[in-house]
């Protein structure tokens, strides 16, 4: 898919305006929140840009419309078998996100989000060598399982949506068009404890429209003031290793600290 630098300059200004709209009306006296989040992954690669990193998340939240901005900056080790090199990172794709207001329909809620995704590995075989947008949803709604105690749990169900679409940048590097859905139930535990159980799925059109999937779970717990730390562990559940954005195993350790 080839595209002119024109557009590729066009989508980039397109990200970056919004978040001018979010200045202006941020007022003095609106709430100041966000979060910090550190991410280690150690993973067994599948697709080239599956690899063992490093990445800071930083997220602000608004009043209005757009009531998320994340910036995630990854840091792939030099080294990109599943032990990687900790201490010898590079640079990888940038990526951002806005999320937007949710609206409900009865139990049902519904939060729209879109992401852009910049080149910036270096070198470039540690990303996907093209620009990406995307936009999803996520819908959420109360789960009710007979066999949890409702006075100290509260699961809930997730299902996540989302088409990922590259233009310009490189034409060594293959096309990105693949879509996600992905199941997840969470539970948070006596208000401290969190347990999540997810089901990624991918259709990769770039691979004639093959499918793959990645199986996760995941517990942690908030400490301290405003902190939470969580374990993740994630296999292949099916499909070939070309499929995008999966990968063999991974363990991923999490730490966020909200303000």
């Amino acid at each position: 898919m080839k595209i002119k630098n024109a557009r590729a300059l066009a989508a980039a200004l397109a990200c970056f305006a919004p978040l001018a709209a979010i200045a202006d009306s941020d007022s003095a006296d609106a709430a100041k929140e966000g979060r910090f989040e550190f991410k280690r992954q150690n993973t067994g690669r599948g697709t080239p840009s599956e690899t063992t990193q490093t990445t800071l998340r930083i997220e602000r939240y608004f009043d209005g419309p757009v009531t998320m901005f994340r910036l995630d900056l990854p840091f792939p080790d030099n080294k990109t078998d599943f032990g990687g090199s900790p201490f010898d990172p590079r640079p990888g794709d940038f990526k951002t996100r806005f999320r937007f207001k949710p609206f409900r329909s009865d139990a049902l809620s519904f939060t729209p989000f879109v992401e852009f995704t910049f080149p910036t590995a270096n070198p470039e075989s540690l990303g996907k060598g093209k620009y990406q947008t995307s936009e999803g949803v996520r819908i959420v709604a109360p789960a009710h399982l007979s066999f949890l105690d409702a006075s100290s749990h509260k699961p809930s169900l997730e299902i996540e949506l989302q088409q990922i679409n590259s233009f310009a940048g490189d034409p060594a590097f293959k096309d990105v068009n693949n879509t996600k859905v992905e199941i997840a139930l969470y539970d948070l535990f006596r208000q401290k404890y969190t347990f999540k159980a997810k089901l990624k799925t991918y259709a990769d059109w770039a691979e004639n429209g093959n499918t793959g999937a990645v199986a996760e779970v995941e517990g942690g717990s908030y400490f301290a003031r405003d902190w939470r730390a969580w374990l993740m562990l994630g296999c292949r559940a099916w499909g070939p290793s070309n499929i995008a954005n999966t990968y063999q195993k991974r363990v991923e350790l999490n730490l966020a600290y909200t303000y």
